[in-house]
């Protein structure tokens, strides 16, 4: 049976350095001995460290959210081929991903050895 839950969290502004209490809302399944505070608190960060290094990073580097590709199975071939890419370039040991997308645009031949690729003279 699902229960909802709700926590007060600290939340520090980046820019300002301002802490602030945020509400956390939300549901699980979890049997009442498996969801206790800390095992609630660790999954919701663990949450919002997939929204940090993956969505945050396909709606700000590669701006997703004004893709204007709506028809058909292409918006989730380019999600695919999006989180590909951010993949690669985090198993390639690039931790900033515009870095990376940057240094990729100026050195195309890097890019392809990254996947396996080698241009001939």
């Amino acid at each position: 049976m699902p229960k909802c839950f709700f926590s007060l969290l600290p939340a520090r502004c980046k820019k300002t350095g301002e802490v602030r209490q945020e509400v956390v809302a939300g549901v699980t399944s979890l049997a009442p001995e498996r969801a206790d505070a800390a095992r609630l608190l660790a999954l919701v960060r663990g949450q919002w460290q997939i929204e940090n290094q993956s969505h945050w990073v396909r709606d700000v580097t590669f701006d997703e959210d004004r893709s204007q590709v709506r028809c058909g199975n292409i918006p989730q071939v380019m999600a695919a081929l999006r989180n590909t890419v951010i993949g690669l370039m985090r198993w390639a040991g690039h931790t900033n991903i515009a870095a990376a997308c940057r240094h990729f645009a100026a050195q195309p031949r890097a890019a392809l050895h990254l996947i396996g690729l080698e241009l001939e003279n």
